[in-house]
């Protein structure tokens, strides 16, 4: 495979990446080149920024949630050799462990150009980069950038200090700019249906990269990618020779989404058929299932409460015995109510005893390997599947019944089930690369469905446990 490629990567977060890597990916995609963007880890926002700027499609690239094989898989299937891939790094270069965006570096053969934020140092960068240089030599830390530069005269230490002390060339000295900022929201960053950056922000910003970065050096860094691809995954063979259309819940409220997981099951048969529980009043014709992903409802919950026209389809799919998957977002969707953090209560679909409370502070993060305990939309019994939880949200269970699929490490249940067991929902945002077959499946029991088959039934069917790749 011969692909350009490079990995942006911070000394910590909040040290300035994201704009870094939408500034770099803007003034790459403005020269005209074809710029991949990938992000390291499982956060849906910053994928979403990236697709702003420049066009096209971004893409997670998690070992840990999805597995190197997947992740190999995904880079060289959307990685050309006309483009260059631009990979946003997590939280600091080497945190995380195998979620790493170091582990990530070396295994996609990735120079690596490192953000580092000057202010309040000056010579002492040196130091902090020939740390990051030195700690684990598979590492191609190829380029440093340093970010928030007060002066001309802090420059120059900073330079005097690299060249004296450490061999990594500085690929360019941006200064302190109070006016370019992306508002911080839940995880990661603020995304809606608004750009966060206006079109003078994003030329600001741009110009900045091409006034102070080295992009000849850049570009030469991401020559010299080693990526090599995985021949060791494969997709699952269609379940239908028909296209099995499903709805898609996307819009301001409803935005995460691993973009894989809609690959996944495009890849099974499926057409995904997007609809906006916001601005839609029916669901769309034709389709035999629902997906309903992530995002804010809780900033749209008057507005999804007062379309009272899509809430009573989503019921009347439901008790017809349609299948549906929600996660998180789409979860609190499903419930009876959400009250807001002004205490603001509004009603909702209603499909489970639920009432939904949003708080200030963040009730759960973190990756989550789900335990199948009972034969479900996704998977039979005694499956593993992966994936990432974090939301402000919780639930007040008003049924003792309340049936679930999951159970996860720490003994908690997930995967609630309701609707003659064809409905499934969870806080947890699953993504199917280890467990591909979770999504043969889904488009199976649509499929099915939609010729009559009784969905209770069909979750009985024996079939062989996928296994992690």
């Amino acid at each position: 495979m011969n692909c350009s490629g490079l990995l942006i990567a911070g000394t910590h977060s909040g040290c300035g990446k994201t704009t870094v890597t939408l500034g770099l990916m803007a003034a790459l995609a403005r020269r005209g080149l074809k710029v991949h963007p990938f992000k390291t880890g499982p956060d849906f926002i910053d994928p979403a920024l990236h697709r702003m700027v420049t066009g096209r499609v971004s893409r997670n690239l998690d070992i840990r949630m999805c597995g190197e094989a997947f992740v190999r898989h995904t880079f060289a299937q959307h990685t050309s050799p006309d483009g260059i891939a631009v990979v946003e790094g997590v939280m600091g270069l080497f945190d995380g462990g195998e979620g790493s965006a170091a582990t990530l570096a070396k295994t996609l053969g990735l120079p690596v150009l490192l953000v580092v934020d000057a202010r309040s140092a000056a010579e002492s960068v040196a130091a902090v980069v020939h740390g990051f240089n030195t700690l684990d030599p598979e590492i191609r830390l190829a380029g440093v950038i340093c970010n928030r530069v007060g002066s001309a005269r802090h420059q120059t230490m900073i330079a005097d200090a690299m060249h004296t002390h450490c061999p990594v060339p500085v690929v360019g000295f941006l200064p302190r700019q109070a006016t370019i900022t992306l508002p911080s929201r839940h995880l990661g960053l603020y995304v809606d249906e608004d750009h966060p950056l206006s079109p003078q922000a994003l030329d600001q910003l741009v110009s900045l990269i091409e006034s102070h970065l080295d992009l000849g050096l850049v570009l030469r860094t991401a020559a010299d990618c080693a990526a090599q691809p995985d021949t060791t995954w494969s997709a699952p063979p269609p379940v239908t020779d028909r296209p099995v259309q499903i709805g898609v819940a996307r819009d301001a409220a409803f935005s995460f989404y691993y973009e894989d997981n809609l690959d996944l099951l495009r890849a099974a048969g499926a057409e995904p058929v997007f609809f906006s529980p916001l601005n839609d009043e029916r669901l769309p014709s034709g389709i035999t299932g629902l997906y309903l992903g992530g995002g804010y409802p809780e900033l749209y919950a008057h507005r999804l409460s007062t379309n009272s026209n899509m809430l009573r389809q989503i019921r009347h799919f439901a008790e017809a015995g349609r299948p549906i998957y929600a996660e998180s977002g789409g979860f609190l969707y499903l419930c009876q109510s959400i009250t807001d953090q002004e205490g603001a209560t509004h009603t909702l679909t209603g499909l489970y005893p639920f009432a939904a409370q949003v708080h200030s502070q963040l009730r759960r993060l973190g990756y989550r390997q789900v335990q199948v305990q009972t034969d479900c939309l996704l998977a039979p019994q005694g499956t593993e599947l992966y994936g990432h939880e974090f939301h402000y949200s919780s639930i007040t269970i008003n049924d003792t019944t309340a049936d679930t699929a999951f159970r996860l490490p720490d003994g908690r249940r997930e995967g609630y089930r309701t609707c003659s067991d064809h409905t499934l929902a969870g806080f947890v945002h699953l993504h199917w690369g280890r467990t591909p077959a979770a999504a043969s499946r889904f488009v199976r029991i649509c499929q099915q469905v939609d010729a009559g088959t009784d969905a209770g039934l069909l979750l009985q069917a024996a079939a062989p446990t996928p296994q992690p790749l």
